[in-house]
Parts: structure tokens; sequence; C-alpha cells
């Protein structure tokens, strides 16, 4: 029956875009074995945990993948965040989700939070990028995923081209706790795309703990400057 559908409606990698076979879903084979995994998520003072250190205090920090300019990574995210492609997120935190099901780092989480967008951009694009990450996440996880305990209510200019002290400067106050007290003592997971200075990391981060939220990160992608 699926070879019948499948003459009519292709499944196509969302990788490479070529035909997927029976067996393989949303991404084949040989895109998954090209992902540049980093293997953080069980390796404790990882690069991405020194980044936060002297900043705040998070338990775990991991990506998913190493971004490069023209890689596999940087084609998936672009196709997730500009191309509507929804379904990218979903697989690729479902993917990270079965990762840190395997690391003691991350045992024990209550709820997953992404970082969430100005209503009018995520208006503009139509769905946050990060919930669709959360949403994988969470169904590998078993943990739930809210979308409404942390809140955008001041819009900022994008974070591309800036430096470190800029990006921190440009969100420091954007984010809201709108429900502090539903956090409280709560083992939270912070979820986004791409890490490159954990600017908006720590702004999320900082206004979860001051909450009284116990916090890990993680994203899709890392790229360190």
């Amino acid at each position: 029956m699926h070879h019948f559908v499948d003459l009519f409606y292709p499944r196509l990698c969302l990788g490479c875009s070529r035909n997927l076979y029976a067996h393989e879903a949303d991404i084949c084979w040989t895109c998954l074995y090209r992902l540049p995994r980093t293997h953080w998520h069980g390796m404790a003072d990882n690069p991405l945990e020194r980044l936060f250190w002297g900043r705040m205090d998070v338990k775990a920090v991991t990506s998913l993948l190493y971004f490069t300019k023209s890689g596999v990574t940087q084609q998936l995210l672009h196709k997730l965040k500009y191309k509507g492609m929804q379904q990218v997120g979903i697989k690729l935190g479902n993917i990270l989700g079965e990762e840190l099901k395997g690391s003691e780092r991350y045992a024990g989480l209550d709820l997953i939070i992404p970082v969430p967008l100005h209503p009018k951009k995520e208006h503009s694009r139509g769905y946050n990028q990060s919930m669709l990450i959360a949403r994988g996440l969470a169904e590998a996880l078993e943990v739930p995923t809210n979308g409404q305990l942390l809140v955008r209510p001041q819009f900022t200019e994008t974070q591309t081209r800036k430096g470190r002290f800029e990006r921190w400067e440009n969100v420091s106050e954007a984010f809201v706790c709108p429900q502090p007290a539903l956090l409280q003592n709560k083992k939270v997971l912070l979820v986004d795309d791409v890490l490159t200075t954990g600017a908006t990391l720590e702004a999320c981060g900082q206004v979860l703990q001051g909450a009284g939220a116990q916090l890990w990160m993680a994203t899709l992608a890392c790229a360190l400057r």
C-alpha cells in the first residue's frame, strides 16, 4: 500500500530531497550517517558548558550537531526556519531526545520549555521552530512541553552578525515568565535551534531560574565563535 501511495505522494528526505525507501522515515540513512553529531550529552564540562561558567548555574548543556556553513546541518536548519518544513524540527528534536534518554545527566526532567519568538515574528513565520524541536524532544523523553511559561513581549533585532556583548544587550530584557509559581523547584530543559554565543539562552535561563527552576539546556546545533 505504501509503495502505491508513494507513486503519487513521494516521501522525500528532509536532508537531500531524494525518495525515501520503505524502511526510512523523514531523513534517509545516508543523511543520518552524515549528521555531524557532537556526542556532548554525556560529557561533563564540555565546550558548551564552559561557555556558561561564571555566568549562570546550568546543570548540563548540549547540542545535537555541529554547525558549519554549507554543511548538512545548515541545510536542515534553513529548511526548518525559512522553507516551512516543520517536520525537520520535530524529527531532529526526536533524535536529540533519543540521545538524551541514554544520559544520566538529563534524567528526571519535569518540563521542556522552548525559547519563544515575539508574536509578530511567530505570526510571520507561522510557527516557532524551537517549539517544534521541543515537541520532538517531548515525544522521545516522555516529558511535557509548555510554550506559555516563557514569553517574549519585547521585539528585538536579529542576532545575526552581532558580537557576544551586542547579542546579550539585544535580548537581556526580552523575556518574561507569566506564571513563576509553576516553575518553582522544577527541573526544566530549555530548548533552542542554534547556540552561538549563548546570549539568548542565558537571558531565558535567568528568567527561569528567577522563577525558581533548575536549568538544563539543549539545542539542535552549535556554532561557537
